[in-house]
């Protein structure tokens, strides 16, 4: 099937018009999740006035889901934040409801990250619906861990190719949710993992870097120091502006990201008096692999 897909960046991020995954088939989804492949894993699919329960069917196209019954659930830290009658649903929101109770997670992914990084199956695909934005701000910046990789020296990807570090949630446990929310299993090592710092993308064959800051605690087997420099110097290659893909929210958009090769942060420079709300779904990955 052919789609109306137009590149946002000349090598990472691609856009989609004039399609309804509501409505979307055998077909459809396979072109979709294709389009999302061949854009380096990050997809932006315009005009979508999606209810949630449709959403959560677009989404089982592309694997089984956190919080879906008999699957793996979110870590007990989310949980106030979870879709009431839709457990695979997280909910991202600055406003809260009549009772006064957060209808979504207020800040959401303000650092750069990796979704559930530090799961022994992270996340595959994000798949996250745009219901109500603020007039001005609340972008979100996408990173190209591929291409990221590919302009590393080749002395670098040597020493890079055997080397796994430690994905810990404590590791933003502690700075960025209130410790009302933290319970002792999320920082007593229930959501820690160890992987390859550069993976291999299970569909594409294609290698990336694979740390973050928001949940990346160390490389195994350095001393603090040479960790952190070595770590610093990843995330600084990572970050600069070829690699980057900045966008800006339109009414109805969803975005559909490969946490395998890309790692995002929320910009959150709008106010209260500017309501934000939207809907994610995430895809269960596999293991990583070097």
């Amino acid at each position: 099937m052919e789609l109306n897909v137009h590149a946002l960046t000349p090598r990472f991020a691609a856009e989609v018009t004039g399609v309804d995954v509501a409505q979307a088939g055998g077909n459809l989804a396979a072109a979709l999740k294709q389009a999302w492949l061949d854009a380096g894993g990050l997809l932006v699919v315009r005009d979508q006035d999606i209810a949630s329960d449709k959403h959560v069917a677009f989404s089982h196209r592309f694997g089984p889901l956190f919080g879906a019954p008999g699957e793996d659930p979110l870590q007990e830290t989310v949980s106030i934040y979870i879709h009431p009658d839709h457990p695979e649903i997280y909910r991202v929101s600055n406003q809260v409801d009549s009772q006064g109770k957060p209808k979504g997670r207020k800040g959401a992914g303000t650092y750069w990250h990796s979704d559930v990084s530090f799961r022994e199956r992270p996340a595959g695909a994000s798949i996250l619906s745009a219901k109500q934005l603020p007039d001005v701000g609340g972008d979100t910046i996408f990173c190209d861990q591929t291409s990221a990789y590919a302009a590393l020296s080749e002395a670098m990807k040597t020493l890079l190719a055997p080397l796994h570090a430690v994905h810990d949630f404590a590791q933003a446990a502690r700075t960025q949710y209130a410790s009302a929310v933290v319970v002792d299993d999320d920082m007593a090592g229930a959501n820690k993992a160890l992987h390859p710092v550069v993976r291999r993308h299970a569909e594409t064959g294609a290698k990336s870097l694979f740390v973050n800051p928001g949940f990346t605690s160390h490389i195994e087997g350095f001393h603090e120091g040479e960790s952190a420099a070595l770590l610093g110097f990843l995330y600084a290659h990572c970050t600069r502006p070829e690699f980057l893909y900045r966008h800006r929210w339109s009414p109805r958009d969803l975005i559909i990201w490969d946490n395998r090769a890309t790692m995002h942060y929320a910009v959150m420079d709008y106010g209260d008096d500017q309501p934000r709300y939207l809907e994610r779904t995430t895809v269960i990955g596999e293991r990583p692999v070097a």
